[in-house]
């Protein structure tokens, strides 16, 4: 918990508890399409107000925290909150983040469906779901389905049939949507399709792969990245134990192959889990999509094991995949004495990842943390933060070490970071609890780091818990940040924007 004893030279202010009438269960930050922030968004629960639903309010706040809209509406009764997101279209959905079961009886649980925002005429309804049927058409769904119904439905058909037809449908940004099916058998699958329809949901082309497949041959396709002209897959092909990978490129108007190239130069497991980047069961956004290129950042694994990182850069003109490593030993070891090839560090401490950023010229930043998982008698800590920085041929070019005090019982104290000056420099905070050197009593201390040309710079402010008040950060437009001052009894919920000094 905290409490904020600095003042800023900038504020702007926002009272939630004033906004609605509800109890507050959420905020979070919105952001666009291409990771600017939007705004905010805060929601609010009535409670019960039907047999399946329960009445919510939400409240729409620009980046200066001016309150734009609101509407109630009637959500799932499975619902305990929402977190929202922009999608490619400028809507505003709103996703359940928490579940209720409390208000239903167990062989009536279901899934919240997502609701869905119009900013231009705030309007809001429940999100429209389609499932692609076995005999080539839609089907809208409605209603969600409990998962007792799921399961038999599942048993039933795989009994009928041998095997569960699965798919799955998107709306695509073009217009349109897209969609994949397979035929899966438990322990394979085959029949696999990628399908592209138009408004209308009439099929525009297929691109069917693994129509043979079986338990030892089989073939997997990994969607990296598309564009309005391109989608870009990884194809892995498995005959026994052996394994051959290749970068697809699919014209997105006609579902033909644009290109298909072999992926080398990485091992089978590095590329076969590059698409994704799990960190202490958090899944991070491991890519970024530019006008000339993709790159995505995985972990590099030798015999399973991982021992750093692999980038992959896949070029949009020629179709090439260009892959690179650097590893714990020697490369990071060089500016980081105390680690080993697994990554290591001093006293059972290891190196977790918390945040990557990617820049224009192909260069990446590594955001880590010392991180020691909880033992029997143990509790889990962290202490420094480590920021390694590659050049654009993917090279370590600087490690920065942030000293900071040993945390127990967290699993970070990282706490958020975003993009400065149209995505060429970045700046992160992270937490620390430190003893004053006056007072020589302990405090909260919040830090801003900023890369700006690859130079590091830090400025320190100071917070700590005072007067039951808890002080959580959350990201602010460019150049600010969010602070949300909150006390449940004394009915105190207020955020605060202030103006960074770097």
């Amino acid at each position: 918990m905290f409490g904020l004893i600095q003042t800023f030279a900038f504020s702007q202010t926002q009272d939630l508890t004033t906004l609605a009438a509800g109890d507050h269960v959420g905020m979070n930050a919105l952001f666009d399409d291409k990771d600017n922030l939007y705004g905010y968004v805060s929601l609010y629960s009535y409670g019960k107000s039907g047999d399946k639903t329960k009445k919510f309010e939400y409240v729409i706040l620009d980046k200066n925290l001016n309150p734009v809209a609101n509407k109630e509406f009637e959500g799932d009764i499975t619902a305990a909150s929402y977190l929202g997101y922009v999608d490619f279209k400028g809507q505003i959905i709103l996703k359940p983040s928490m579940m209720d079961y409390s208000l239903v009886k167990s062989r009536e649980v279901f899934t919240p469906v997502s609701m869905v925002i119009d900013p231009k005429t705030n309007s809001i309804t429940r999100k429209i779901y389609y499932d692609y049927l076995e005999n080539g058409t839609f089907k809208e769904i409605n209603e969600p389905k409990s998962w007792k119904e799921q399961r038999k439905e599942n048993r039933d058909e795989k009994k009928d049939k041998g095997y569960n037809y699965v798919s799955a449908v998107g709306e695509l940004k073009e217009g349109g949507y897209f969609a994949v099916e397979y035929k899966d058998y438990g322990k394979y699958e085959n029949n696999n399709s990628l399908m592209r329809f138009d408004e209308n949901k009439k099929e525009v082309w297929r691109y069917k792969y693994n129509t043979d497949g079986s338990k030892k041959i089989y073939s997997t396709l990994s969607v990296l990245e598309r564009d309005e002209n391109y989608m870009y897959c990884i194809m892995k092909k498995v005959n026994e134990k052996q394994k051959t990978f290749s970068l697809l490129v699919l014209d997105m108007k006609t579902g033909k192959e644009a290109s298909n190239k072999p992926v080398t130069g990485l091992s089978d497991e590095t590329i076969d889990n590059i698409e994704s980047f799990y960190s202490n069961y958090r899944k991070l956004d491991n890519d970024k999509n530019f006008d000339d290129k993709v790159v995505l950042l995985g972990r590099n694994y030798d015999d399973y094991e991982a021992i750093g990182f692999a980038r992959m850069l896949v070029d949009k003109k020629n179709f090439t995949a260009d892959t690179k490593i650097i590893n714990y030993e020697p490369n990071i070891s060089a500016f980081l004495p105390k680690l080993n090839k697994n990554g290591m560090v001093e006293s059972g401490y290891m190196l977790q990842t918390k945040d990557m950023y990617f820049m224009n010229d192909g260069s990446v930043g590594i955001l880590s943390e010392k991180y020691k998982p909880a033992g029997q008698y143990n509790a889990p800590k962290t202490t420094d933060l480590v920021y390694i920085y590659t050049d654009k041929d993917f090279k370590v070019k600087n490690v920065q070490v942030f000293e900071k005090e040993k945390s127990k019982w967290v699993n970070s104290d990282y706490l958020f970071s975003q993009y400065l000056n149209g995505g060429k420099d970045v700046v992160f905070f992270y937490r620390d609890y430190q003893k004053d050197e006056v007072t020589k009593q302990k405090r909260w201390n919040l830090f801003i780091n900023t890369i700006i040309d690859g130079k590091f710079k830090q400025e320190i402010i100071p917070i700590s818990e005072k007067d039951n008040y808890a002080v959580t950060p959350y990201v602010g437009k460019e150049g600010y940040i969010l602070l949300r001052e909150y006390n449940e009894k004394e009915k105190f919920n207020k955020i605060r924007l202030e103006k960074l000094n770097y």
